[in-house]
């Protein structure tokens, strides 16, 4: 049985692997304290940024460039980046 996701499309076992694999990877670029942080910060917040201080919102941001969503958003993307990188 393959993992559904919402609107009913089947995803293959290994692409999940890799998906898993490339969070990690980003994941364990924080150290213990980041990772402790943003996780008390998210929870917090419960989805509304207006629920943290500008302290916790500008400790957010830095934790979170530290992760490197962008790479990790050209890996996850088929076909070896799918998107070209920006010029800027």
């Amino acid at each position: 049985m393959k993992p559904r996701i919402p609107g009913g499309k089947a995803v293959p076992w290994m692409l999940m692997l890799q998906s898993a694999m490339i969070l990690r990877e980003h994941w364990t670029r924080l150290d213990e304290h980041d990772r402790h942080e943003l996780s008390r910060i998210v929870r917090k917040s419960h989805g509304n940024p207006g629920n943290l201080s500008k302290r916790e919102r500008g400790e957010l941001l830095r934790i979170v460039r530290r992760l490197d969503l962008v790479t990790a958003g050209r890996k996850l993307m088929p076909f070896n980046g799918g998107v070209p990188k920006s010029r800027r």
